[in-house]
């Protein structure tokens, strides 16, 4: 009896030990990585019997890179390519508008297949499509939002192993120029708007930061009232721009070149710009600065831009507070600091008790300068940036100083070479009796080329080059008699102040 109890102890005691001595060895064999050691090899010879049963590779091209900062142009070019290949044996077609209005570009829609033939060798391409995961890296760093989901995109190519080498050395790469040719021939110019930023993430994914419609502005240098010797100064270094890709290599500097219109309203900044895509044949980012709420944001709007595009920020004095009193600022921030933070958590306060999101921007004049030229300005190529501002001087220098604000353009007030092109553009004349009246008129009373020109606009059939020009000269002679009459009132006021003093 008792010798059946030791024996059962006895049993009892070696399981103990055996189980930790197992559980020691486990740990160690875990440490030592022979799990993923012995998974590997397994894994290795899954994928072998995997190829002996099916012998297609194949590569996924994504709609997006760099953890969706910017959209791939290998997609575009694929996307671009396929739209020829769609056409003879895709069933349900993705159709958009095309350069010529007549026609349509193709693309295929998610789950389409087609087959393509390169050098003997057979290829497959599909497209399909993914639902946004809910938590998103990318999402997570650029800020939340809300609004519809949108899918992230992606193209695969299947093929042969056997043409391994032929597919990503010579096939992929020819598809990628045949489709930068595409691209070209069925390119329309387009007018970007970004969206707000608190509309960017859906769902823990992130929309596209801007909209567009096609861009179908008919002003040209050809028909811009300025002095033609201006005119020529600007349109010879928007040339020199253009071509000097080898040349900003050279000097170390990121092919870009900032533009800065001022002057009063009616002046024709916004035409100048319509006239430089026109004659550059690029497209045009119109950035509202209010609906961008961080730098990051902004900074994000930039890398997704594309190049041989003019990126606008029109009435940037009207955007934002910046301004040049900075030393003002800072003598005026210490005693407002504390009034600042008190309403900032009253705000904060409110706007979590009802739920909402600060929407109010915070790009800061220096976020404003990276964009401009910092390391992320860099990104891309082939930009010009424009700004515009009806008062130059209340500018920060900082902001405009050469090197950001490269080329300075003032829209003056229509001078006589202006009035004569506008003349020659609404009229068709090239003299007129009442030519030296409106001269005389225009070197003493400042009218806008906006004005002039509604002036020499023909209001009815009756009208005609006398009646116009007749409507010019009387609206000058009346803008002259209220400056005279202003002038005069200032005189009595000034007067006046002398003799209570």
């Amino acid at each position: 009896m008792e010798g059946s109890m030791l024996s059962g102890l006895n049993s009892g005691v070696v399981l103990s030990l055996i189980a930790v001595l197992w559980t020691v060895v486990w740990q160690n064999l875990q440490h030592l990585q022979l799990q993923q050691f012995f998974g590997r090899h397994l894994s290795r010879h899954a994928r072998r019997l995997a190829a002996m049963v099916d012998p297609y590779l194949s590569v996924t091209i994504a709609e997006y890179e760099g953890a969706r900062m910017k959209r791939s142009d290998a997609f575009e070019e694929v996307k671009a390519y396929l739209s020829d290949a769609c056409s003879r044996g895709v069933r349900h077609l993705r159709a958009e508008g095309a350069k010529d209005a007549d026609k349509l570009v193709l693309s295929m829609v998610d789950g389409e297949e087609v087959a393509d033939e390169f050098e003997g060798a057979k290829v497959w391409w599909w497209a399909y499509s993914k639902s946004p995961p809910r938590a998103d890296a990318a999402a997570a760093w650029w800020g939340g939002g809300g609004g519809a989901q949108e899918e992230r995109r992606f193209y695969r190519l299947f093929f042969l192993e056997r043409h391994r080498e032929l597919v990503l050395d010579t096939y992929l790469p020819c598809v990628r120029q045949q489709g930068r040719a595409v691209m070209v021939k069925n390119r329309q110019r387009k007018l970007f708007t970004n969206i707000s930023t608190h509309q960017w993430a859906d769902g823990g994914y992130m929309r596209s930061a801007w909209s567009h419609v096609v861009f179908e502005h008919p002003k040209t240098f050809a028909t811009l009232a300025m002095d033609p010797a201006k005119k020529k100064e600007i349109t010879d270094d928007l040339d020199m721009f253009k071509k000097g890709k080898d040349y900003y290599a050279r000097i170390g500097k990121a092919w870009k070149r900032g533009y800065l219109l001022y002057g009063p309203p009616g002046t024709g900044k916004s035409a100048m710009i319509a006239a430089m895509a026109n004659y550059l044949d690029y497209d045009i980012y119109d950035i509202e600065l209010t609906s961008v709420h961080s730098n990051t944001d902004l900074r994000k709007l930039f890398i997704e831009t594309t190049s041989k595009s003019i990126i606008v920020i029109e009435d940037i004095d009207c955007s934002l507070d910046l301004t040049g009193a900075r030393k003002k600022k800072k003598k005026a921030a210490a005693a407002e600091d504390e009034k600042d933070k008190k309403d900032g958590a009253a705000a904060a306060a409110k706007a979590g008790a009802e739920g909402k999101k600060d929407t109010s921007s915070k790009v800061t004049l220096s976020g404003l300068l990276n964009f401009i030229d910092g390391l992320w300005s860099a990104c891309g190529g082939e930009r010009i940036i424009v700004f515009t501002t009806n008062h130059v001087e209340k500018l920060d220098p900082a902001l405009i100083r050469r090197g950001r604000m490269d080329k300075h353009i003032e829209m003056s007030y229509c001078g006589f070479e202006a009035f004569k092109f506008l003349a020659k553009t609404y009229l068709d004349v090239d003299a007129h009796a009442l030519f030296d009246a409106v001269g005389e008129l225009l070197r003493e009373v400042e009218m806008t080329p906006a004005d002039v020109a509604e002036n020499l606009t023909p209001k009815s059939l009756e009208d005609n080059p006398d009646t116009c020009l007749a409507a010019l000269v009387k609206a000058l002679e009346e803008a002259k008699e209220k400056k005279a009459n202003g002038e005069r009132n200032d005189q009595q006021d000034e007067e006046e102040d002398g003799e209570e003093q």
